[in-house]
């Protein structure tokens, strides 16, 4: 798998999945909309870990800084 999600991206991805488990662990969010949040935030952290993101890749998104030529 190609790389597709930048250092920024990553940061995004971290902080929203935070604060998706936050509101559904404080109890701000339950029942299914808080199951939908949990498997959100999973998704999200798992993305950023792998940096790899299948939506972008069918779409042709590459947040990925490109490198400089040697």
């Amino acid at each position: 798998m190609k790389k597709n999600v930048g250092v920024t991206d990553r940061i995004v991805r971290i902080v929203v999945a935070a604060i998706l488990a936050i509101l559904y662990f404080s109890g701000v969010v339950t029942g299914t909309p808080g199951i939908i949040f949990l498997v959100v935030a999973a998704i999200c952290l798992i993305t950023a870990a792998i940096r790899f993101c299948g939506a972008y890749a069918l779409f042709g998104i590459n947040t990925c800084r490109s490198k400089p030529a040697e």
